[in-house]
């Protein structure tokens, strides 16, 4: 453990030496920013019958950038190490290969939650600011904060994968990025299906994100997604871990 805690605060704090964490969280906070406010003003315009919270994690542009985040925060996981020559060195040292993925891992979730939080404080400071409360109960911030973690662990996964297949960051980058859509386009598939209402309709909107989201938003925290995401991001890490290993053997 001691290994691990080594190499995770190492991760965590090239992280956060970088410009790169902080103009995230600038653009992130900016974007997201913007479309509170234009949110709040179109239900001022306008009665809506979901709540504020719901709407903006509903929206398109939300989703535009919370995407655009992970090939940035996972393309130099592996890729750098590969392209500096380091790898080697890392996985030849009295370190296992599991303690690597998980630390580089653990150390990017850390990374994605200090830039996906602060969107969280624009609710107890609308509140603030305007004396009211926003129109929905707690378990429906709870909800989604879940559904944000998990999704985002799920990607990060995917990024990590990425990652350690290729030593170009631009490539890595790109895989990423390819994945995380045809995941979340793989979630609308159910509203194409012959045969609306079958199980094999039903079947589809278990990969679906939006629908996932749509329950958390509301409150309705359900077991199925969490063991969804987590399920398929340890099967990533396990994968990701056998890449580093077939190294040791190919060297």
């Amino acid at each position: 453990m001691r290994t691990f805690f080594v190499l995770f605060l190492k991760e965590v704090r090239s992280f956060f030496l970088s410009p790169l964490a902080y103009v995230l969280m600038a653009l992130f906070c900016f974007l997201n920013g913007w479309l509170f406010v234009s949110m709040v003003n179109a239900m001022r315009l306008r009665v809506s019958p979901r709540s504020l919270l719901y709407n903006l994690f509903d929206s398109g542009w939300f989703w535009m950038g919370f995407f655009i985040l992970f090939p940035l925060i996972t393309m130099r996981l592996f890729a750098e190490e590969k392209k500096m020559g380091t790898l080697e060195g890392l996985l030849t040292a009295p370190v296992r290969s599991v303690e690597v993925v998980l630390a580089k891992y653990f150390a990017t979730v850390v990374v994605y939650l200090a830039i996906v939080a602060p969107v969280f404080l624009f609710f107890p400071l609308f509140q603030f600011v305007t004396g009211e409360e926003a129109a929905f109960h707690p378990g429906a911030l709870w909800g989604t904060g879940l559904g944000l973690l998990l999704v985002g662990m799920f990607h990060i996964a995917i990024g990590t994968f990425a990652s350690a297949l290729t030593a170009n960051q631009l490539i890595a980058a790109m895989v990423t990025f390819v994945g995380v859509m045809l995941h979340y386009f793989l979630g609308f598939l159910h509203h194409f299906s012959v045969l609306p209402g079958s199980r094999w309709s039903e079947g589809l909107t278990y990969f679906s994100t939006t629908e996932h989201m749509h329950a958390l938003t509301e409150g309705l925290i359900d077991s199925r997604p969490v063991v969804y995401y987590l399920s398929f991001s340890v099967l990533l890490l396990a994968i990701t871990h056998q890449v580093l290993e077939s190294r040791k053997w190919l060297a």
